[in-house]
């Protein structure tokens, strides 16, 4: 999950990673530092590395505590009470990568999440589970939002219809489909009607504001003509959640939330599909490019205007600093210090939401053979 600060249309999630089993509180304390087994010669430029890095692991594993301890004892939590853990992860994981930029031995085995072993210590996976675990206990549905039996499904046959309506022929309107499953699982983790630590604006299965919850019922109204045409059957259905959602927050009815979040923003792009396709053929590559409207929306526009999609470069540092707020080259002084990158660079630099996309064509591909979504 991200959140987004740019003004143009946008959502806003704290960065979760895949569900695990939880730990209990006391086994944070369990894991050893690497300092333990580090030989004892060590230049002063590793030993302040690796001094760095002890004091985020710390840092990280006490706010873990503190917010687990709150919730357990059922205290008020903070305003947005994912914003603290969420930055003493991202500041562990920085102190991590600098440590290993200066002692490269250090760099360990692969972790089940799919980080890049130079930015985190495999031997810390259940700080990530706890990290995991507490943002769903943040993030839960408020009372009364308003679930769909098929969520994943109601995904793909809205942006699939949304993209008919744009004039996609079934093929490409189909990997209109897969790639708003991808947005889906990035927002929220798959989950519907998530609530937000991160941020009192953004909410609901797309990570909407109200305004743009507002933008995308009116963009839905101007093509419900040719929806009902396109698929009579999807049109009624959409016709129930309306009288369903009542007065409710549209953004926590997971039909609605998903149909306006993605005529908010995305159905302009389905028409681009083809062309994202060829410049990018890995599946996971064009949902990031999707995922980046919602990041940083009129850089990502420009680059696919511009007939150069990898190769347009991003020097604005307000776009840098959107970015890494979104973790994309925040870790570590070498990442942090860019000035610039490239899309193509800015793609590979998404590598923590690569396991979350996988979810997402993993769940497409069961939905296209006919499973329940």
């Amino acid at each position: 999950m991200v959140i987004r600060i740019f003004a143009a249309p946008a959502a806003a999630l704290a960065l979760g990673l895949l569900l695990a089993p939880p730990f209990g509180s006391a086994v944070v304390g369990r894991f050893v530092s690497p300092a333990l087994a580090t030989p004892a010669a060590l230049s002063s430029e590793q030993s302040a590395a690796l001094e760095t890095y002890d004091r985020a692991l710390k840092g990280f594993e006490s706010i873990l505590r503190q917010r687990r301890a709150q919730i357990d004892s059922k205290q008020p939590l903070p305003d947005l009470p994912g914003q603290a853990i969420y930055l003493a992860r991202v500041e562990m994981m920085s102190a991590y990568k600098d440590l290993t930029d200066a002692l490269p031995s250090r760099i360990g085995r692969p972790n089940r999440f799919g980080i890049p072993p130079a930015y985190f210590n495999a031997d810390n996976e259940p700080l990530l589970d706890e990290y995991r675990k507490l943002f769903d206990v943040m993030e839960a549905p408020p009372a009364g939002a308003q679930t769909s039996d098929t969520p994943f499904k109601d995904v793909v046959d809205l942006a699939t219809v949304i993209a008919r309506a744009k004039g996609l022929d079934a093929a490409d309107a189909a990997v209109a489909g897969r790639i708003s499953l991808g947005l889906f699982f990035a927002e929220t983790n798959g989950k519907q009607n998530a609530g937000n630590a991160r941020s009192n604006t953004y909410k609901g299965s797309l990570q909407t504001g109200l305004s743009e919850d507002r933008d995308g019922r009116r963009k839905w109204a101007a093509i419900k003509g040719s929806i009902a045409t396109l698929d009579p059957a999807l049109s009624r259905r959409d016709d129930r959640e309306e009288a369903r959602v009542g007065n409710l927050d549209h953004r926590f009815n997971h039909w609605t939330a998903v149909r306006d979040g993605l005529m908010n923003a995305h159905a302009e792009l389905f028409p681009q599909v083809a062309a994202i396709q060829k410049a990018l053929p890995d599946p996971i590559d064009q949902m990031k490019v999707f995922e980046l409207i919602q990041i940083i929306p009129t850089p990502t526009r420009a680059a696919l205007k511009s007939g150069n999609l990898v190769g347009y470069r991003i020097s604005d540092p307000r776009i840098m600093r959107y970015l890494r707020n979104n973790s994309v080259f925040a870790f570590g002084r070498a990442d942090r210090a860019r000035t610039s990158a490239t899309f193509r660079e800015i793609l590979d630099a998404m590598w923590l939401f690569n396991a979350k996309f996988e979810q997402a064509l993993a769940k497409f591909k069961e939905i296209k053979s006919g499973k329940p979504g």
